[in-house]
Formats: structure tokens, C-alpha cells, sequence
């Protein structure tokens, strides 16, 4: 395992300014429906910056396009993380945010690949956004395609015995275009996994099944993106990004309650008086 020191704290401004505005995005999008998951959400969103704004190919007026990266967003609970980067990065017009899980919208509750413009594979049935990932890379080897996958893992879903069988065989077959980032916040919906099912340590875990594995802080944009940008040939990558449930607000972070309940009214406005945001 090797540990990703933090060389540069994120001192860029622009992306620290978007970081506030993507939450207030999220927040928006779960006030107007009264339905979603903040916590989640915002655990995951610098790990989603670092794969869009920094590292991955991908562009918004081709969303198809063959040689680009595929993101997987396993834990596709944390679909308003993704569409307001989607949305900010012009995959579709911002003001569709404000239809979050409306019948009629392309936005639902989880990720829709045959809606969405930037979405490359529908999630929410949790561990298989992995394995699907696992057949993207395959695909990108068998075609010797240099694209890579990402894919965005919660730690309570690692409790999926799926997960384990994808991760054998992206060892298996040496997927060095296959990097697994995990949002690990500790917490799902009942409690902390600790209370509901130990999962261990993670990264050993990963370690044992072939991985070249790295440990940062999951909302350092900067670290995250060394860690996916370092060289790793003939393995499959993971990075335990170290994160906070609800991180930016206050009164939601590192609460378990808050994984999948909207915020009211009084919430709202104090959470978005916190962040600085209109």
C-alpha cells in the first residue's frame, strides 16, 4: 500500500469556490423535491471534482464519444453529487437540477444511461456498478483502447459479497485502466458500519486481492488526483478516499440520519447561509 501525503493543500480558489457552489446545487435539488440522499452526496463530491475537473476525458458536447473515460457511480444513491457536476460542466441545461425525481425528468433518483447526457452506466442496485466497471475495462483491453474507468464504491457497499467477486477478477486480468475509489465515510442508513457489518480495514482487503492500493483525504482535490494519476502497470487501482458524511454542513456532517432524508425549510436556509452560496 502506498500512502498519498498531502504535497500541496487544494489552494486553488476557483474549485474551492465550486466545491460551495455544487454543494448548494445539492441542496437545492433535495429541498425542491423533498426526496434524496444529502449525505452521501457531499461525502463524495471532491472525489467526483477530481475525476471531472482534473483528470478525466470527457467532453460535454460529445458525451458519446468512443476514447473517452467511463464513470461509474456504484453508489448511485449520490446521483445529485454527479448531476450538478454534469449540469455545471454543460452535459445538460442547470435548470433541469430543479427536477430532480419528477416523473417527467431525465434526473432520477439514481443515474439513467438512456436519459442522461454523461451518464455511461444506470446504478443503484448496490456492488454492481463494479462489476460493470470490470466490463468496461475488459472491453477497453479487448479493444486496446486507452480509455480507463472509474468507479465510485461506498463503504457500506462493500458488504456486497459482489464486490469481492469484481475485484478478484479485475486483478485476474490485470486491469491497470481500472481505478475504484472509495467514499469511505463510515456511515450507511442504519448506523455506523461498524454497528451494522464490519467490513475491516478496506485497503488491506483490496491489497490481498491484487490491488495497488492508496489511502487520502478524500476531499483533498489535489491528493485525490495524485493518487489517480500515479503509475500503476499490471494492477488495478483503489483509493480509500477518507471522507465525512454531510461534509461542508455542519449540523449534517458525520450524522448517519442524514443519508437519505431531504432537508426542511429552516434546514435549508441554514445550510445554505453556512456554505455562503445563493
Amino acid at each position: 500500500m502506498k500512502n498519498i501525503a498531502l504535497v500541496e493543500k487544494m489552494n486553488d480558489i476557483e474549485l474551492g469556490e465550486k466545491s460551495l457552489q455544487l454543494r448548494g446545487d445539492i441542496l437545492k435539488m433535495l429541498y425542491k423535491c423533498q426526496s434524496g440522499h444529502p449525505g452521501g452526496s457531499l461525502s463524495c463530491l471532491e472525489i467526483l471534482m477530481a475525476i471531472y475537473y482534473k483528470t478525466a476525458n470527457v467532453k460535454a458536447d460529445d458525451p458519446g464519444f468512443e476514447q473517452r473515460d467511463r464513470v461509474v457511480l456504484s453508489k448511485g444513491h449520490a446521483s445529485p453529487a454527479l448531476y450538478a457536476i454534469l449540469a455545471d460542466l454543460g452535459f445538460f441545461d442547470k435548470a433541469d437540477l430543479m427536477n430532480l425525481r419528477q416523473i417527467d425528468s431525465h434526473l432520477q433518483g439514481h443515474p439513467d444511461m438512456n436519459k442522461t447526457p454523461g451518464v455511461d452506466v444506470s446504478t443503484g442496485s448496490l456492488g454492481q456498478g463494479i462489476s460493470v466497471a470490470i466490463g468496461l475495462a475488459l472491453a477497453a483491453k479487448h479493444k486496446k483502447e486507452s480509455y480507463r474507468v472509474f468507479t465510485i464504491i461506498g463503504d457500506g457497499e462493500m458488504q456486497e459479497g459482489l464486490v469481492w467477486e469484481a475485484a478478484m477478477a479485475a486483478a485476474h486480468y490485470k486491469l491497470d485502466n481500472l481505478i475504484v475509489l472509495l467514499d469511505y465515510n463510515g456511515l450507511q442508513i442504519d448506523g455506523s458500519n461498524e454497528e451494522v457489518m464490519s467490513v475491516g480495514e478496506p485497503t488491506e482487503k483490496f491489497e490481498a486481492f491484487g490491488f495497488e492500493c492508496f489511502e487520502v483525504d478524500g476531499h483533498d482535490i489535489n491528493a485525490i488526483t495524485q493518487a489517480i494519476n500515479e503509475p500503476c502497470i499490471g494492477k488495478p487501482k483503489f483509493i480509500k478516499c477518507v471522507t465525512h458524511k454531510g461534509n461542508g454542513i455542519s449540523f449534517m456532517a458525520d450524522q448517519f440520519g442524514w443519508h437519505g432524508k431531504a432537508p426542511n425549510k429552516d434546514e435549508f436556509e441554514a445550510a445554505m447561509l453556512e456554505l455562503g452560496v445563493n
